[in-house]
C-alpha cells in the first residue's frame, strides 16, 4: 500500500471516527440525559451546559429550512458539499491535509444524517460565560468542520506564503 493510500484510509477512519462519536453524543444527550424538547437543559459547570436544541439552519441560523421542501434541499446541498470533500479529500496526499478534510466530512455527514432522520440537527454544547456566549449551542459535528476549516485555511496561508518566500529567493546556479 502506498503512502498515499495508507493516508487516505486514516482520513476514512478519522472521518468515520466523528460521524461514530457524534452519533453517539446525540444518542446520550436524547436519551439517557433525556433532553428531548428544546431548551431542556443538563448544568455540568458554571460555563458548560448540555441544553438541547433543534437547528433548521446552517450555521449561525443560515438557510433556515422552514418547509418540508427547504428542508430536502438543505440535504441535498450539504450532501453535494460532503461529496466534494470526500473526492478532494481522496485526491490528497499528504496527511496533513487529509485531516482536516476527514473532520470536515465526518461532521458533515453527522450533521445530514440528523437532517434527514430528525429534519433538523440536534444542537447540545452550551459554552457560557455568565450571560455571555461566544458561540451558539452547537454539536460535535459542529466542532469538527470547524476545527477542519481553520486547520484548511491556516495551512493554505502558510503554504502561500512559503511559496511566496521560495519565489522571491534568487536562483543559485549548480
Amino acid at each position: 500500500m502506498t503512502t498515499a493510500a495508507r493516508n487516505r484510509l486514516i482520513g476514512l477512519a478519522l472521518a468515520a471516527l466523528v460521524l461514530g462519536l457524534d452519533l453517539i453524543i446525540k444518542w446520550w444527550v436524547t436519551g439517557p440525559l433525556g433532553l428531548n424538547e428544546d431548551g431542556e437543559q443538563l448544568v455540568v459547570t458554571s460555563f458548560f451546559s448540555f441544553t438541547r436544541t433543534s437547528n433548521y439552519g446552517v450555521s449561525l441560523g443560515l438557510l433556515t429550512a422552514s418547509s418540508h421542501a427547504a428542508r430536502w434541499l438543505l440535504v441535498a446541498l450539504t450532501g453535494a458539499i460532503a461529496l466534494t470533500v470526500l473526492v478532494w479529500m481522496m485526491r490528497e496526499k499528504k496527511l496533513a491535509d487529509i485531516l482536516p478534510l476527514a473532520l470536515v466530512l465526518g461532521g458533515a455527514l453527522g450533521n445530514i444524517r440528523d437532517r434527514v432522520v430528525f429534519g433538523h440537527v440536534i444542537d447540545y454544547a452550551d459554552l457560557h460565560f455568565g450571560e455571555w456566549r461566544p458561540f451558539l449551542v452547537f454539536n460535535l459535528a459542529d466542532a469538527a468542520i470547524t476545527l477542519g476549516v481553520l486547520f484548511i485555511l491556516a495551512r493554505s496561508f502558510l503554504s502561500r506564503e512559503k511559496r511566496g518566500a521560495d519565489a522571491g529567493a534568487p536562483a543559485t546556479e549548480i
